[in-house]
């Protein structure tokens, strides 16, 4: 398949959107309903966050930074914005936070390869920087390319950073979103997973020492009991794949084995890449189809990260 991992260039993320909560109390509210700190987060730092159901599901996961010590913002899958935002709202009650969608007041860009390296300056990942009137934050990269997201307060015109960038297809970048391994809960797999189905802890968007949020007893107790049986892993597929979408295991095609989180077609715009939660116990031995127990073949990629056994999971 031919995989553009060449790619250097910049795109506009419309599959993106961004939450704002603004307030004296927007901080400690959020602390109260994420999986990570948001009490301790810099003002140059981005973290990964979660926020999840009573039940331990994740309904949308973020990037989380401060814009001021009394601001933050949260980028998230579009598709999950509006239901997202009024959830958190019916948890605001008495607290000095405003919640509000900022998507049409800020630009989110995504620049790749020589284009981002030029304006990352040797920044460190998940490092966040306030330039010129915008902000720049590193993601981790992808095969050696380098990646950044540009946010721009102009949701019109082109950011003057980018005006001798060549702008790149949108399908481009969201290969290297699904290739890097970092998922995105969208509309399609909202309340079906636990933080960990998709190695949330492994990328540090949960913290286990921070106070409470909503889910928080049956993320903790699936980390420390063992009963972490389903992950997260990165597929190759001869065919189209969409989240949401079903996997089969060749020896047992009558229930799924899994279920697609991200996918991107490839270059060639005949197969895809994939991120996709699946049992354990379903790697073991067999293959796994797209789909229908006669659908296409799923082909492990090695991740960026590896992946911990029970026994190698830290002690409460």
């Amino acid at each position: 398949m031919n995989t553009p991992f060449a790619l250097d260039g910049a795109v506009r993320l419309t599959h993106w959107g961004v939450l704002r909560a603004r307030g004296a109390d927007a901080v400690k509210f959020l602390q109260g309903q994420l999986t990570n700190d948001v009490v301790a987060l810099g003002l140059s730092q981005v973290r990964l966050a979660g926020f999840c159901s009573a039940k331990g599901r994740l309904q949308a996961s973020f990037l989380v930074w401060k814009a001021s010590e009394d601001e933050v913002l949260l980028a998230c899958s579009a598709s999950v914005l509006p239901a997202t935002l009024k959830r958190l709202s019916m948890f605001v009650m008495r607290a000095q936070c405003k919640l509000s969608d900022a998507s049409a007041e800020l630009q989110l860009w995504g620049v790749a390869g020589g284009a981002a390296q030029g304006l990352l300056e040797g920044a460190a990942v998940w490092d966040k920087r306030e330039a010129a009137g915008h902000t720049l934050i590193r993601w981790p990269d992808v095969a050696g390319v380098a990646r950044c997201l540009l946010v721009v307060p102009d949701a019109d015109a082109l950011p003057a950073v980018l005006a001798a960038v060549p702008l790149t297809p949108l399908d481009a970048w969201r290969l290297l979103e699904v290739r890097s391994g970092v998922p995105m809960v969208e509309a399609a797999t909202v309340d079906q997973f636990v933080p960990q189905m998709l190695n949330f802890e492994l990328l540090g968007g949960v913290d286990f020492r921070k106070g409470c949020y909503p889910g928080q007893e049956v993320v903790a107790r699936s980390q420390y009991r063992g009963t972490i049986k389903r992950r997260m892993f990165l597929f190759d597929i001869d065919a189209p794949a969409v989240p949401g979408q079903e996997v089969f295991h060749s020896a047992d095609p009558g229930q799924p084995a899994g279920l697609v989180v991200n996918a991107a077609p490839q270059g060639d715009g005949t197969g895809s890449s994939a991120l996709v939660e699946v049992k354990l116990s379903a790697l073991e031995g067999g293959e796994l189809h797209l789909g229908a127990p006669t659908g296409a073949v799923l082909r492990p990629v090695e991740l960026a990260y590896a992946i911990p056994t029970d026994a190698e999971l830290p002690a409460p």
